[in-house]
This record gives C-alpha cells, sequence and structure tokens, in this order.
C-alpha cells in the first residue's frame, strides 16, 4: 500500500506551508494584512498536521528517495517590493495547491478503505485549504495591479 508515501508527501507538503506563510508575513511585515493572515494561515497548516498525526500513526510515513519529484523547496527568503509580493503569494499558492491535491488524493484512499476518521481528517482539512487557497487568489488579485502597473 502506497498511502505512506502519500501521507509522507502530504506532512511534508503541510510543514513546507506552515514555513512558509511564516516568512512571507515576516518578509512583508509592511503590509498588515499579509503579516496577520499569514501568520494565522501558519496556525491553521501547522493544525492540519496535527490532525494528520494519527492517520500517520495508524498507516506510517514513507519518505521518498526522491525528494525532487515529492518534496516541496519552501521560502527561505522572499522578495521585496510589490513584484516580489506577487512572486511570494504566488509561491504560496503553488505549495497550498500541491497541498490540496495530495488531500484529495489521500480522500480517494480514504474512501476506498472505508476509513471513516480519515475521511474525517480530509474533509476538515480539504475546507480549510480551500479557504487559504480563496484568500491568496484574492490577496494575488489585488496585488496584481500594484506590482505590474502602477509600481516602478
Amino acid at each position: 500500500m502506497h498511502l505512506a508515501t502519500y501521507l509522507g508527501l502530504l506532512h511534508t507538503s503541510l510543514t513546507t506551508l506552515a514555513d512558509a506563510f511564516r516568512e512571507v508575513g515576516r518578509g512583508h511585515g509592511e503590509e498588515p494584512d499579509v503579516r496577520h493572515t499569514c501568520q494565522v494561515l501558519a496556525a491553521r497548516t501547522d493544525r492540519q498536521a496535527e490532525a494528520l498525526a494519527p492517520v500517520v500513526e495508524r498507516y506510517g510515513e514513507q519518505r521518498e528517495d526522491e525528494p525532487e519529484r515529492l518534496h516541496a523547496a519552501g521560502l527561505e527568503t522572499t522578495r521585496g517590493g510589490p513584484v516580489g509580493l506577487l512572486r511570494d503569494l504566488q509561491d504560496l499558492y503553488t505549495l497550498a495547491t500541491l497541498t490540496d491535491i495530495t488531500w484529495t488524493v489521500v480522500g480517494q484512499a480514504a474512501q476506498g478503505l472505508r476509513d471513516r476518521e480519515l475521511l474525517d481528517v480530509v474533509t476538515s482539512c480539504e475546507q480549510d485549504t480551500a479557504r487559504l487557497l480563496t484568500w491568496l487568489r484574492t490577496r494575488i488579485k489585488q496585488a496584481a495591479p500594484q506590482a505590474l502597473i502602477a509600481s516602478r
């Protein structure tokens, strides 16, 4: 069973995403909404990883030997200025979509296994991930005109 592989991918993507939210919040502190919301979303993402823990305990967690294929590289630093903010938000969006689709894959396995506990975790976390993707999409739309047209 390869569920353990996807649980490992999901755990890695969640911790990477939470760390990236914290980094973007710190790096773009001049944008109060970004700083605060990124802190909130990092904490929510941490809670998703915590909710996954009992499932990992039951099924195990396997890290693949091919990190370039299954490991999300996080944000080590942020970029400056309006274009930097836009690019950092896009990076967060990319990481969040990896997490989102991995929840979907794990949810399909939970249905196949008829694992009610795992399905409940997936359902809750998919909803949370959808909310953070909505905020990111909205904030990207807000940042784009300033970054691409007005900023020099």
